[in-house]
């Protein structure tokens, strides 16, 4: 019960920043996809909490790095 009630939590907070936030640049949406598949890369071969986050960190590594290469010198600035 206490996880699906921190799980549930952790979810809710997570879309209100993402609400929060407007155009973001190919290195963000990169970062976020590359976690999402990471993290369910890392289940599949290692199952576990563990292979979950070391999937997740590592694909946002890779995706942050292809968002930044596909944003072709354009940068954003806040």
């Amino acid at each position: 019960m206490k996880r699906t009630l921190a799980l549930t939590t952790l979810t809710l907070a997570a879309f209100g920043m993402a609400g929060c936030a407007h155009h973001p640049s190919n290195s963000q949406i990169g970062t976020g996809v590359g976690a999402v598949a990471g993290g369910v890369l890392g289940n599949a071969l290692f199952g576990g909490p563990v292979g979950t986050i070391g999937g997740a960190a590592a694909g946002a590594l890779l995706g942050n790095e292809v968002g930044k290469n596909s944003e072709g010198g354009r940068r954003y600035r806040r």
